[in-house]
């Protein structure tokens, strides 16, 4: 029998989390049963729970790779960014990470050990956000008046409501306006005309 070679390995696993990160998101955590994965994947039960312990291991490596993706995303250009790229591709996100956002949130409100096993995977991503706005309060992009863990707690609470309107597929409308009043409210304000406010922030100071 061929031997796997280690990049084999790692993009049938890859190829797996995609699968399933598309099931879960469409069907729900219940809804994604395996017959359901191994359509989603293209391969045998076997093939999945050989990678994976079990359809609650799967469902946690996805939550967490998704996390980290949007941490990254986060670091170098703020939370808001996420949810903007979320408004200019909302079907297709819909199916992905989006989804699975949601059914994260279902779940953590009905599932005391996964509220706690995600707990500490989400912690990344709220260390991410806290992270870029002390750098940005000390640029002096990002008003300093109000305390870091409140402003990251304001942009991951909206982002939950956004998450939650594009999964419920309601109108996006105005929503890129919201966006921006969200990163304007905090971010420090631009100078009035012959004022002596803060200075303005240009388009690579971006907020949040």
């Amino acid at each position: 029998m061929p031997r796997v070679s280690a990049e084999q390995l790692a993009a049938r696993r890859a190829r797996i989390l995609d699968g399933a990160r598309s099931c879960f998101a469409r069907h729900g955590y219940e809804g994604a049963t395996v017959r359901r994965l191994e359509q989603a994947v293209g391969l045998s039960r076997g093939a999945i729970f050989h990678h994976f312990r079990d359809k609650e291991a799967l469902f946690l490596a996805v939550a967490e790779q998704d996390t980290e993706r949007m941490a990254d995303i986060v670091a170098e250009q703020g939370l808001v960014q996420v949810m903007r790229e979320l408004l200019a591709a909302p079907h297709e996100l819909q199916a992905g990470w989006a989804g699975t956002f949601l059914e994260i949130a279902r779940r953590g409100r009905t599932d005391p050990g996964f509220r706690e096993h995600w707990r500490r995977s989400a912690d990344a991503l709220t260390a991410a956000t806290r992270q870029r706005l002390r750098r940005q309060a000390a640029a002096g992009t990002v008003r300093a008046d109000v305390d870091e863990a409140v402003l990251a707690r304001f942009l991951e609470l909206v982002l939950e409501g956004l998450v939650s309107h594009v999964a419920m597929d309601l109108p996006l409308g105005e929503l890129g306006a919201v966006l921006d009043l969200v990163e304007g409210s905090v971010r420090v304000p631009r100078s009035s005309p012959g004022g002596n406010g803060a200075r303005p922030v240009g388009p690579s100071g971006r907020a949040g």
